[in-house]
């Protein structure tokens, strides 16, 4: 209460517009009033771990599918492992918006549930997953376009070749990681993440295994290599969509969400969904792509650098991915609390969330920092130490970056996830748009002009991220996000 007082006290000296102007200060009276401590109060860490830690299982499954099958094509070719970056990566850019699109349900659920109107939710998620399936055919219309995208980056022939074929045969699962997306927010929109858990690690688990057979050649020669990586992939992501299929099948037979009656959809329901959705989808689809085109010009300083590049990324996932875990749960109590009519809760839980990546990437970005040789010790062992010396002594100086890196893209998460869970996203589009495009622009142009080297793109990324973290919290601190929802208002009501 004291700090509470200084506040007010502080506030009553300025009285213009500032950071403790009036209303601010009342906010924060109402969120240090909740009852219990920073752990037991509502959306205090507790709760948020409570809906979070089987997301964070979930995404880290996804960081520990592409941390083997890239070790694995490691072991089995370097030519094979660079490739599949930025072949990866170009096939993730293409999928998005859609899949950006698809998982901003889950932000629709939560506040539909926060409200208690469970008969919006099927309608949200059968919206969803026909708008999904609609995209399918439109993925195949990029295979023919893989060998020319390619050829224009300007990597070597070999690569060329590897990079086209597993862009390919990822295609062909394209349409299952925006169904499966989709159909994923009915459960984790309403807090039950512990199946989402099971479904993602068990996807994780499959391809793993099917990695182990593939690539090394034991199920013949043809799915050797990066085919098997790919074919892999793809089989994993239809398992998702046959088991998340599966465990809708009750609910929707029942009536309580309204999954198979249209006649209670709310009017503009489908028109929102695209609104806000494209919004986030677009929003998705800079910031992957600006990444991807980052890797794409790292590819062209040769396959050391690449290779480097490649690996720190890796690295990096083991922070970042379990993070967009985090990053869902925050969304989801965000949108509860919005669509109970509770902000200074949902405040609350973007303080706990934050609270918790701090915690988590800073620790990992020390240990980055201080022992990264323990991070690559893995692929070492599956190459001559006379080959993988170089690529270690750049990946070392490049894991230094990814210290810093990360811990600024956990804080920028932890904005985004909370803005998003409000469904204040034109903000986040423009401000990444913004960002985006000046940062990339600026890297072509240095590169082109032979002026800049991997380590200064890698100054340029870690700059990029800092913008985005200064601009999305201040966004935050204004508290323009608390007034904002994703649900029918009365205006669109008459």
């Amino acid at each position: 209460m004291r700090i509470i007082g200084i506040r007010n006290f502080l506030a009553q000296l300025s009285p213009g517009r500032s950071m403790l102007d009036s209303s601010e200060v009342a906010h924060s009276s109402s969120e240090a009033s909740e009852g219990g401590n920073w752990w037991s109060r509502p959306c205090g860490v507790r709760e948020l771990l409570w809906i979070a830690l089987p997301l964070i299982a979930s995404t880290a499954s996804w960081s520990m599918t592409s941390f083997v099958d890239r070790l694995f094509l490691f072991w089995y070719s370097p030519e094979a492992m660079a490739a599949a970056l930025p072949a990866g990566m170009l096939h993730f850019t293409l999928l998005c918006f859609p899949i950006g699109l698809a998982s901003y349900l889950n932000t629709f659920v939560a506040q539909y549930d926060g409200a208690n109107r469970p008969e919006q939710i099927g309608a949200v998620i059968r919206k969803g997953v026909i708008a999904g399936s609609f995209l399918i055919p439109a993925y195949f219309l990029t295979i023919p376009l893989a060998t020319w995208a390619f050829q224009m980056v300007g990597h070597s022939a070999e690569v060329q070749l590897l990079e086209v074929r597993y862009f390919q045969i990822l295609t062909f699962g394209a349409g299952a990681s925006v169904v499966s997306a989709a159909m994923s927010t009915f459960f984790t929109g309403r807090g039950k993440t512990m199946t989402s858990m099971f479904v993602e690690v068990g996807s994780c688990v499959l391809n793993v295994a099917l990695d182990a057979l593939f690539i090394f050649g034991l199920c013949g020669e043809w799915l050797e290599g990066i085919t098997g990586a790919a074919i892999a992939t793809m089989l994993s992501q239809w398992f998702k969509v046959i088991a998340y299929a599966i465990l809708l099948w009750r609910p929707a037979i029942g009536g309580e969400f309204g999954f198979l009656d249209p006649s209670r959809d709310e009017p503009h329901l489908l028109r929102r969904i695209f609104q806000y959705g494209s919004a986030s989808g677009f929003q998705v689809l800079l910031e992957i792509g600006t990444f991807t085109g980052f890797t794409f010009l790292m590819g062209r300083m040769g396959l050391t650098a690449m290779t480097a590049s490649t690996l720190a990324v890796d690295v990096n996932s083991l922070t970042f991915v379990p993070l967009i875990g985090l990053g869902i749960g925050i969304s989801t109590l965000v949108g509860r609390e919005i669509g109970h009519g509770q902000p200074q809760r949902a405040a609350v839980a973007t303080w706990s969330g934050l609270m918790v990546a701090m915690v988590y990437a800073g620790g990992m970005g020390f240990t980055y920092f201080m022992a990264p040789d323990f991070f690559l010790s893995a692929h070492a062992m599956g190459m001559e130490p006379s080959k993988f010396e170089e690529i270690r002594v750049l990946t070392i100086i490049l894991l230094r970056f990814v210290a810093f890196f990360c811990v600024f893209d956990a804080m920028n998460l932890v904005a985004v996830s909370a803005l998003k869970g409000a469904g204040d996203v034109r903000f986040i589009l423009v401000v990444g748009a913004i960002c985006s495009s000046l940062l990339l622009a600026l890297a072509v142009t240095f590169l082109w002009l032979d002026r800049i080297d991997v380590e200064g793109l890698w100054y340029a990324l870690t700059g990029w991220v800092i913008l985005l973290t200064i601009a999305h919290w201040s966004r935050f601190f204004t508290g323009q996000w608390r007034s904002k929802t994703v649900m029918e208002t009365a205006t669109e009501a008459t």
